[in-house]
C-alpha cells in the first residue's frame, strides 16, 4: 500500500546587504506566479506547500525546484530566502505583522509571544485512512519525535547572541499554551472535544491554533508532524519524511493488530526529551524512546532507523533514510555547521551558510554580500554571496 507524503517549509526572507531579517514576504511573494507559496504570520516569513508524492525523490524534487523558484523571486530584489529556525540579526516588532484579522488578534493577544514568532518550521504531512486513526496513532509516535527534532536543529543563534541551544525556536514554540506534546485519545470525538474545550475556554480561539508536535490535519486526512526547525538542506527535510512516513506506517499497522495503546499515561517525560533535543541536536544525549535514558544521539537515531526497517521497506525509503541519516551524522546538525561558521569568523559567516545551503550548496561556505558591519561579532566584506547552485539529483 502507497502511503503519501508531502512537506509544508517557512522561510526568512532577508537582505542581502546586512543578512538581517526583513518583513518583504509580500514582495516575494508577488514575483512568484506559482500556486503553494503563501504568507505566515509575520510578514518576514514566505511559505511553502508541496504537492503530494509517492516517493522520497519526489518529495526532493518538488521541495527543490520550489527552493529555486523561491531563490529566483528573491535574489530579484536583494533578498534571499533562508530555510532555518531562527536567524541570527533580526528585530522584534509588533508592526511586522501580516495585515489579516486573525493574525492581527493573535498579536493583541499574545503579545510579545506572537511579535517573536520570528521562527520557521518544516512540517510534514503522511497519508492515514481515517481520522480515527490518525488520532489514535499520534500516541504511537510522540516518544520518537525529539529524535527528529535534533535531526532538524538549526536556531542556535536569536538577536545577535548565541543562546546555548541547537534549536532555539522549540524554545520560543513551546510558549504558546497549545505547544509540545499531543497527548492519547481513544477516537477523533474525543480529541475533538477537547480542542472545542480549549476553544471555549478563550485560551485560543480556533482549531489551527493547536500547536501539538503532532496533529491530524484539519482539511486532509494526515498526521501532521510539527515539532521540526526548518532546514537548510532540502535532504534534511526528505530524511526526516522518510522516518517520519515510516513511524506513521508502522503506527497504523499496530493499530490494526491490537486495540490496546502502547501508552502509560506518563507524558512528561516527552516534554523533558523535547527540551534535551533542543539543546543538544546531534551533537550531544538524547533521551533514548524505548528506555527512557541518556544516549548519545547517533546511537537513538540508528536505534530508530533500525527499528522501523520493515515500515522502511515497505515504502521503499530504505537505502535512501540509511543513506541520508549516515550522511546527516557526518556532517552534524545545521545548528553545529552554523556555529563552527560563526566562531571561525562571525555571525554574517552563519547567515552565509544557511542562504548556501537552503540554496543546494553542499561544499565549502558561501561567499559574503555584506558590505558594512551588521553582527555584534564582527564586520563584513565586500564579496558576493555564492551564486545559486541546484540542489537537484537523485537520491539514494
Amino acid at each position: 500500500m502507497t502511503v503519501r507524503i508531502g512537506a509544508e517549509e517557512e522561510f526568512h526572507v532577508l537582505d542581502v546587504e546586512s543578512g538581517r531579517l526583513v518583513p518583504r514576504a509580500r514582495a516575494v511573494l508577488d514575483r512568484l506566479d506559482r500556486p503553494g507559496f503563501t504568507t505566515e504570520l509575520q510578514q518576514s516569513v514566505v511559505e511553502r506547500n508541496s504537492g503530494v508524492h509517492d516517493t522520497l525523490d519526489g518529495l526532493h524534487a518538488d521541495l527543490a525546484e520550489a527552493r529555486r523558484r523561491l531563490d529566483a523571486a528573491a535574489s530579484s530584489l536583494g533578498l534571499a530566502a533562508v530555510a532555518a529556525g531562527t536567524v541570527p540579526l533580526a528585530r522584534v516588532s509588533s508592526r511586522d505583522v501580516t495585515a489579516d484579522a486573525r493574525y492581527r488578534h493573535m498579536v493583541d493577544e499574545y503579545r510579545k509571544v506572537a511579535d517573536e514568532q520570528l521562527i520557521c518550521s518544516a512540517q510534514v504531512h503522511v497519508d492515514v485512512p481515517d481520522r480515527d486513526t490518525a488520532v489514535r496513532a499520534m500516541c504511537r509516535v510522540s516518544p520518537w519525535l525529539p529524535p527528529l527534532l535534533a535531526l532538524s536543529a538549526s536556531s542556535p543563534f536569536w538577536l545577535g547572541a548565541d543562546t546555548g541551544y541547537a534549536s532555539w525556536r522549540t524554545m520560543l514554540w513551546q510558549r504558546w499554551p497549545t505547544a509540545g506534546p499531543a497527548g492519547c485519545y481513544a477516537s477523533a470525538a474525543e480529541y475533538d472535544a477537547g480542542i472545542e474545550e480549549l476553544i471555549r475556554s478563550g485560551v485560543i480561539s480556533d482549531a489551527g491554533m493547536v500547536y501539538h508536535d503532532v496533529r491530524p490535519s484539519a482539511h486532509q486526512r494526515t498526521l501532521e508532524l510539527r515539532i521540526c526547525d526548518a532546514c537548510p538542506r532540502v535532504e534534511t527535510v526528505v530524511l526526516i519524511a522518510g522516518l517520519f512516513r515510516a513511524l506513521v506506517r508502522d503506527a497504523c499497522e499496530g493499530l490494526v493488530r491490537s486495540d490496546e495503546p502502547r501508552c502509560d499515561g506518563h507524558h512528561d517525560w516527552l516534554r523533558a526529551a523535547a527540551w534535551r533535543a533542543a539543546r543538544s541536536g546531534l551533537e550531544g544525549t538524547l533521551v533514548d524512546p524505548v528506555t527512557r535514558r541518556a544516549e548519545p544521539a547517533p546511537v537513538v537515531l540508528r536505534r530508530m532507523r533500525d527499528r522501523l526497517r520493515p515500515a522502511l521497506e515497505a515504502s521503499g525509503d530504505w537505502d535512501t533514510v540509511s543513506a541520508l541519516l549516515e550522511e546527516a551524522l557526518a556532517a552534524g546538525s545545521a545548528a553545529h555547521r552554523l556555529r563552527t561558521a560563526a566562531s571561525a569568523e562571525d555571525l554574517l559567516a552563519s547567515v552565509d551558510l544557511m542562504v548556501a545551503e537552503t540554496r543546494g550548496g553542499r561544499a565549502g561556505r558561501a561567499a559574503r554580500t555584506v558590505r558594512r558591519p551588521a553582527a555584534p561579532t564582527g564586520a563584513g566584506d565586500d564579496r558576493p554571496f555564492l551564486h545559486s547552485t541546484a540542489a537537484g539529483g537523485p537520491l539514494g
